[in-house]
């Protein structure tokens, strides 16, 4: 359960992630702060960080084997990465709308669900 519970905290996490990293490339397009300066975008975007770490904090240290959880540090890692591909394709795909997905793309996602089997892979 805790191990879900993680991944589910990992996965709002990301959501903000990519808004803050993302989010105001958008914001010419959604007509919101065109004329910002880049301070007050760097602003903007650390505060939606701080919510990012909110969920993604708990989300790590409910995981962490340290911290009764299911998965060590390599498995944290991997367990992100392919939680930031996934989320980050849905808000280019579906919210931004700036990207195709391309075969090139899916292969490289493919390698990394590779990675995934590698790594919980007991040996």
């Amino acid at each position: 359960m805790k191990g879900i519970f993680s991944i589910l905290l990992l996965i709002v996490s990301n959501f903000f992630m990519t808004f803050a990293w993302y989010g105001h490339l958008q914001f010419k397009k959604w007509n919101i702060l065109q004329s910002g300066s880049l301070f007050a975008i760097i602003l903007i975007s650390w505060g939606i960080a701080f919510f990012e770490y909110v969920f993604q904090v708990p989300g790590n240290r409910i995981g962490s084997e340290q911290f009764g959880g299911p998965f060590n540090l390599f498995q944290l890692k991997v367990i992100q990465e392919a939680i930031t591909l996934t989320v980050f394709t849905i808000c280019v795909l579906f919210i931004f709308k700036t990207d195709k997905l391309q075969w090139n793309y899916i292969v490289g996602f493919g390698l990394m669900i590779l990675a995934v089997f590698f790594v919980f892979k007991k040996w």
